[in-house]
């Protein structure tokens, strides 16, 4: 890899709210793919739910991303524009952007999951109410921070 090759036993990907393209979670998936082809993923998985939201969105297999990840996220961003199997406009990809970042658990046991996260990371912030904000607490308290 390059020096674009985060090491995620170190510190934690970028968060999902980091935009690339006007995507979310793009970014931080990138960071885990590249930590995992040189095995430095730590604890954190590619392709994994958050992961597969912005796959199933732009149509793209995890596998096919791999190939091109040794390269700048411009040129990934190029990549998947260019192989993306449902191009996306400016304003669909700023709303699906929106949307993501707003999400918060939308049935019981994601609630009961977001819940145990919750508490585990962060039991005394009340300002927890999306799957970034609980990302975010985790990531940070993960590394040593108080969260």
């Amino acid at each position: 890899m390059s020096l674009h090759t985060p090491d995620l036993t170190q510190f934690p990907p970028r968060s999902p709210r980091v935009r690339l393209g006007g995507y979310v979670i793009l970014p931080r998936m990138l960071d885990k793919g590249r930590a995992l082809l040189a095995g430095k993923q730590g604890e954190y998985h590619y392709n994994c739910p958050l992961d597969q939201r912005f796959l199933e969105f732009v149509r793209i297999d995890a596998e096919e991303i791999k190939s091109v990840l040794s390269q700048s996220d411009t040129n990934v961003l190029a990549w998947i524009n260019a192989h993306a199997k449902h191009a996306r406009t400016g304003p669909e990809i700023s709303a699906w952007s929106t949307w993501q970042e707003q999400r918060s658990p939308d049935n019981l046991d994601a609630r009961e999951y977001f819940n145990v996260l919750h508490k585990a990371v962060a039991p005394l912030r009340t300002d927890i109410a999306t799957w970034f904000d609980i990302l975010d607490a985790d990531d940070f308290a993960s590394f040593g921070g108080q969260a």
